[in-house]
């Protein structure tokens, strides 16, 4: 061929090489057509992956009918010591053998049966020849020796491409194995959460729930308690994803085996830091925020705590916006022993209050900018009914994220007091 043809097939060989994502399919259809480039009668492959020396397998030959995936196939690749094929394995070197003649009692004399001349190639990982090709043919110096550079080269340049599509392989089939993994994660920890909000006398509820990985560290929980009061928490642990779902589930029993009073809520949330502290925030570096309020129709007061979170809005019909900030105490699992101070508001007819994770205020936009709590606020005092507020919120979110990846989660509860 001159170089035009032989460029053709080239440029032919690297277009169907690049669409195999099988590393088996891409050396046997090197191997077909490396043999329009470069004329052989017969190809072994060795390797020493998962044999010590001077063992060795056969990873393929083609004298065989069949052949095993050596990647996935390894026990059935024959094992080998010693002979020719031991001596080109060691020798780290390219050899060419123009006059091949192989003694009967070689272990390995039945794959050189009528072959004349060899040449080896060392494939090389991270300076190693774990790998070597053996090219045979039936013709006495039967390779152009111009030519075994070029095929050196071009070999080890298929070692590295074949092992980068085995490591993809194994990657997939990990990730899928993780991925199965999280949603099973995720499936719990969403199940922990209220099935479905329930009619609460005086209130209407809606909530918003996302998470920035498969599974998340928010919480939001509701508490009927005597007197027709209610308990309303939201917690956000530091993190994400799958470590932050493990705290949040934590702290879901913890808050719902406290066998204390009702109220007040400071009361509550100081069993749960004890807890955390004392088995397991203390070990992790994890800590969760929190707000908690309990709500008395009888008397319309929100009795409430806060544990390091981000201050609840709540929106007077009169236009005014009240942030329930100060009071309360530290985050959650950070000090052993907190107390957590208490405070309340009286709430009018119509009066809502919006209580987030920071998720919220803190997404950014593409250029970095944060979403805010005049954005939020706007939601609270346009949207309308609760649940049309928390639609509206996470709406905004989206297109002012315009594509961005949310980094957090964002749980928002909005409750209307009739």
């Amino acid at each position: 061929m001159d170089w035009q043809q032989r460029l053709e097939l080239v440029v032919g060989t690297m277009e169907e090489l690049s669409r195999h994502e099988d590393p088996q399919d891409m050396v046997r259809s090197y191997g077909e057509r490396v043999k329009d480039l470069f004329p052989m009668d017969r190809r072994l492959s060795l390797t020493r992956r998962g044999v010590e020396a001077p063992s060795f397998r056969i990873a393929r030959s083609t004298t065989w009918e069949q052949q095993p995936d050596p990647w996935r196939e390894r026990d059935r690749l024959p094992v080998m010591e010693g002979g020719l094929l031991g001596e080109l394995m060691d020798a780290d070197v390219p050899r060419f053998i123009e006059d091949l003649d192989v003694d009967a009692d070689d272990p390995a004399h039945e794959y050189f049966a009528g072959m004349r001349s060899l040449l080896s190639i060392p494939v090389f990982d991270k300076g190693a020849a774990l790998n070597v090709v053996v090219l045979m043919s039936e013709q006495e110096s039967g390779f152009d020796p111009q030519r075994i550079p070029e095929v050196v080269w071009t070999t080890n340049l298929l070692g590295r491409a074949t092992h980068s599509l085995v490591l993809a392989r194994e990657l997939r089939v990990t990730n899928d194995a993780l991925d199965r993994e999280l949603t099973a994660v995720a499936e719990i920890q969403r199940s922990l959460l209220p099935e479905a909000l329930p009619i609460l006398p005086g209130m209407l509820i809606a909530v918003a729930y996302r998470t920035a990985a498969r599974a998340g560290g928010d919480y939001y929980d509701l508490f009927s308690l005597p007197d027709d009061r209610t308990g309303l928490l939201v917690a956000d642990v530091s993190g994400h994803g799958t470590p932050a779902a493990v705290i949040m589930a934590i702290t879901h029993s913890l808050a719902h085996t406290y066998a204390g009073p009702a109220g007040p809520p400071g009361r509550l949330l100081e069993h749960l830091n004890d807890h955390l502290v004392a088995r397991y925030t203390d070990r992790t570096s994890a800590f969760v925020t929190a707000f908690y309020g309990v709500y008395d129709p009888a008397t319309r007061v929100l009795a409430w705590s806060s544990a390091g979170h981000n201050p609840p809005r709540v929106h007077r019909t009169s236009g005014e916006i009240v942030e329930l900030g100060g009071g309360g105490g530290p985050p959650l699992g950070v000090v052993g022993g907190s107390a957590y101070v208490e405070s309340s508001i009286a709430l009018g007819p119509g009066d809502r209050i919006a209580i987030y994770t920071d998720g919220i205020p803190e997404a950014r936009d593409p250029d970095g900018a944060f979403f805010g709590l005049d954005r939020l606020d706007h939601a609270v005092q346009e949207g309308g009914t609760p649940k049309e507020i928390v639609d509206l919120t996470m709406a905004s979110l989206d297109t002012f994220a315009n594509g961005r990846a949310f980094h957090d989660d964002r749980t928002l509860l909005v409750v209307e007091f009739e």
